[in-house]
């Protein structure tokens, strides 16, 4: 095995467990009684603080970014401060199913935007996988969907977290061409979590008073869906498309709905089952086929100095 088989190897097995921490997100948040916003706002600011110990190693470039890369770390911020904030709502609404099934709108959005802003070439192997994980993900959340009431409203705050997400997706890959990832993590998760602070703020939201258990569920999705979910993809984006990296979603319907299934009792049936495996046929289909060479990323001083 090469050492370009080795790597594609490695960043694959990351994707894996990227996909199976993001999917822990919603369970965690069904087990909140927390506005969404606190939640989101928390989720946060517990990963910065987590992340405070490496500060000091990457001091020097953390406060010498270049104005068009606070403007780029602003945007992305703000993007994933609003995907928070409407997915998470979304779980008080509608069902992890549902919720998680139209999220699987994001590469689709990723991948054709893509084409245009990185000119990201898709062969047929990776739209054929597309396709299949579309295709399973739909049969998921087919019984689930409704037309009207609350359902209804929890889907369309599920819509517009896609819709933000996917555009955090592609502001990442472009400003992580001349910066760390662990720079970029760290000010974009502080500056996702300031905007809801601000929300929490004027929407007049407690920041005090949770019980031991609300504090738990903020910081395990400090660790799991955000550290080693969020982050890692984020990382991931340094080594692999944007499109590849988006295709993750479509493995979380799979993974929080037999998550859904075991740990809140709701239904899943064997044809939900069935397509789960299509999905992650698709899945690793795709990816297994991303021919994008993966390449180590630059020293953050040699890439400041082409921002």
């Amino acid at each position: 095995m090469n050492s370009t088989t080795r790597a594609s190897l490695k960043y694959q097995i990351l994707f894996i467990i990227g996909i199976i921490a993001i999917s822990f997100s919603s369970i965690f948040i069904r087990w909140s009684d927390a506005e969404a916003s606190v939640i989101g706002m928390y989720r946060l600011f517990l990963t910065n603080l987590i992340m405070l110990p490496l500060v000091w190693k990457s001091r020097k470039e953390m406060f010498s970014l270049t104005g068009r890369q606070w403007g780029w770390l602003l945007l992305s911020g703000t993007l994933l401060g609003l995907h928070f904030l409407f997915w998470i709502g979304s779980l008080s609404y509608t069902t992890v199913a549902s919720s998680t099934v139209i999220l699987t709108l994001e590469p689709i959005l990723v991948v054709s935007a893509s084409y245009f802003l990185f000119g990201t070439r898709i062969n047929r192997s990776m739209m054929l996988g597309i396709g299949l994980a579309l295709v399973g993900s739909i049969v998921i959340g087919a019984g689930d969907f409704q037309v009207s009431g609350s359902a209804l409203h929890g889907d369309l705050l599920s819509l517009l977290g896609t819709f933000a997400v996917a555009a955090h997706m592609l502001a990442g890959k472009q400003i992580l061409q001349s910066m760390s990832a662990f720079v970029y993590n760290f000010w974009v998760f502080f500056t996702a979590a300031s905007l809801l602070a601000v929300y929490n703020l004027v929407q007049g939201y407690s920041f005090t008073g949770y019980s031991s258990k609300e504090w738990g569920v903020f910081l395990l999705l400090a660790v799991v869906p955000t550290l080693f979910g969020h982050y890692l993809f984020n990382w991931l984006m340094q080594y692999m498309s944007a499109s590849a990296v988006s295709m993750a979603v479509l493995g979380e319907p799979v993974v929080a709905s037999l998550l859904a299934w075991l740990l809140l009792k709701e239904s899943l049936s064997g044809l939900q089952l069935g397509a789960g495996a299509v999905i992650l046929a698709g899945v690793w289909l795709f990816i297994a086929n991303n021919k994008e060479v993966p390449k180590p990323a630059a020293e953050p001083e040699r890439r400041r100095k082409s921002a």
